[in-house]
Order: C-alpha cells, then sequence, then structure tokens
C-alpha cells in the first residue's frame, strides 16, 4: 500500500476514538454511516461535474475528496484501502470482460 494511503489509514483509525469536536472525520464517524453516505454521494457528483467540465485542477481535488471520503466509509465499516487494493490485485491480468462474468457468478 502507498504510504499515503497507510498513514490515512492509521490517522482514520486513530479518530474513531476521538471526540467529535476534536476533527473533521470524528464529526463523520459520530454521525453515522448514512451521514458518511451522503458525503461520499455528495463528493462522486461533485467529481463527474468537475470532469464533464473539463476542469483538470477541480478534478483532481474533488477526485482526493472523493477518495477520502471513501476511506473514511471503509474505515467506518472496519475496511480498508488495502482490502480493496487486494481485490484490485485479484484482477489484474483478467479482462474487464472476464471480471464482470466471474462476479455475475458469485
Amino acid at each position: 500500500m502507498s504510504e499515503i494511503l497507510a498513514k490515512l489509514t492509521d490517522i482514520l483509525e486513530a479518530r474513531k476514538s476521538a471526540p467529535a469536536d476534536d476533527s473533521y472525520v470524528a464529526q463523520l464517524y459520530a454521525q453515522g454511516l448514512n451521514k458518511i453516505l451522503e458525503k461520499v454521494g455528495e463528493e462522486a457528483t461533485e467529481t463527474i461535474l468537475a470532469a464533464k467540465d473539463e476542469d483538470e485542477s477541480a478534478l483532481i481535488k474533488e477526485t482526493a475528496d472523493l477518495w477520502f471520503h471513501t476511506l473514511i466509509m471503509l474505515s467506518h465499516m472496519n475496511l480498508s484501502a488495502a482490502d480493496v487494493l487486494e481485490e484490485l490485485e485479484r484482477r489484474f491480468g483478467l479482462s474487464g470482460l472476464e471480471e464482470k462474468t466471474s462476479r455475475n457468478n458469485d
């Protein structure tokens, strides 16, 4: 896992036990999964709009926000970027069509 993802994973894990007034992430954890999912959806929409506008700078920033909030969602569910990377590694070398077919059989 990349160094930055490892650092973020550690920070997100630490925020789970922090008081809600100590950090934005702690506030999201305290507000629960629905609020976290709302933020992921909001950031996904903003990412799509930045891409549609072909605004590269905004697209990078919005994608960073989307990834960050997705990491919060994963952490809230006791998962991490490492779990996602493991799944991507599993798919490596499969064509997209093969991978989709394998999901339909699960």
